[in-house]
């Protein structure tokens, strides 16, 4: 295992060696090579911010001291930025060659300076974008809904990563605006947590204030399982929100089911649990799954409505095509799988880069019919 994980931090750190020279390459051609013969500053803060995301988050898993914190968040701010640094400099070389076989010359100076400002723009734009929270109204119809049920509202969360970027005070926002659309009861489906160092149970205490009259319902997200998620539940019980593992309760006829992420990734297993946890196939059901993975299994096994998140939407380019290949149409928003309906939020937060660029935050009002 450890080995796996060294490699691991290899690669990536590889990558973004190979990232950073990519744009000091770019704007030294374009705009003009520092001083020759000594280090630059330019080259001294690029080699710095080449390792600054590996040794940040190295740091954030075993640490939750607020100078990490801070480290992390600008490192994270940093990654994001040269996301668009790098396809900025892809931009510069193909205009340049474009430029060239039709026997032209281009402005150096200008084409390196609009890509790269463009790039600055995108990532302020990105950082603006992942703190505006936005409330998604939908509307679903379950056959056989119970009359309770009909026009009663769900309020799902996903992703909120809370940790060294977003903590308290985010959670906070996002309660109160839940409490502002006065939900009957809430899903929280996965990554609450970031996976890192942190107070859990101080960042649990804002969950408590929800006031659904039908209560708050947790599922672990794959962060929750870079570890044991038991510690996850264990801070969330405190505060009364109900962790489902592996289990189904029933709201006024409803059957609300809740599994771990790990489970959903083997067919069998994935079948055995929904087994155990005794669904109904002629009530109406609720699934709450971390990924919109394993759909043929949860639409066999007779669940009505799967509520999910993970995907990000892709949180920005070229992210966005990634999970859109991954998941297909899936990857966000209300679909249907045969006779099952599937949700898949985009998340109200953020991991990694705390950027969003076409994939806005969301908390989703679903309103039952």
């Amino acid at each position: 295992m450890r080995a796996r994980i060294v490699i691991f931090v290899a690669v990536i750190q590889t990558i973004l060696f190979g990232a950073h020279w990519l744009v000091y390459d770019t704007w030294v051609h374009f705009w003009g090579a520092p001083d020759p013969g000594s280090l630059s500053t330019l080259q001294i803060a690029l080699a710095v911010l080449s390792v600054s995301f590996v040794t940040a988050s190295l740091l954030a898993i075993r640490y939750s001291h607020s100078f990490v914190s801070w480290v992390y968040r600008l490192a994270a701010v940093w990654l994001g930025a040269l996301n668009f640094l790098v396809w900025a400099s892809c931009a510069c070389w193909a205009v340049d060659a474009v430029l060239l076989l039709c026997g032209r010359h281009s402005d150096h100076r200008a084409v390196v300076g609009l890509f790269f400002g463009l790039a600055v723009l995108a990532t302020a734009y990105g950082a603006a974008n992942a703190n505006r929270i936005r409330m998604k109204r939908i509307t679903v119809k379950l056959p056989n809904l119970p009359p309770a049920w009909s026009g009663r509202t769900v309020a799902l969360v996903s992703d909120v990563h809370l940790g060294h970027v977003q903590g308290y005070g985010f959670a906070r926002r996002i309660v109160e605006k839940i409490e502002g659309a006065q939900p009957d009861v809430v899903f929280i489906v996965g990554d609450l947590y970031d996976g890192v160092a942190a107070d859990l149970n101080r960042l649990a205490q804002p969950w408590g204030q929800l006031s659904a009259p039908l209560g708050v319902y947790f599922v672990p997200g794959n962060h929750e399982e870079f570890a044991d998620p038991g510690k996850y539940f264990d801070a969330l019980r405190r505060w009364g929100i109900r962790a489902l593992d592996g289990e189904a309760v029933r709201l006024d006829g409803l059957q609300i089911v809740g599994v771990r992420y790990r489970d959903t990734g083997h067919s069998e297993r994935f079948r055995a649990v929904l087994q155990r946890a005794g669904v109904q196939r002629d009530l109406p059901s609720v699934l709450l799954s971390h990924a919109p993975r394993s759909l043929p299994i949860a639409e066999q096994e007779g669940i009505s409505l799967q509520l999910s998140g993970h995907t990000h939407g892709g949180q920005f380019f070229p992210f966005m095509w990634v999970v859109s290949r991954a998941y297909g149409k899936y990857a966000s928003g209300l679909n249907r799988y045969g006779c099952m309906t599937i949700y898949t939020s985009s998340g109200v937060g953020t991991w990694g880069p705390p950027l969003r660029a076409g994939a806005d935050p969301e908390i989703v009002l679903i309103r039952f019919e």
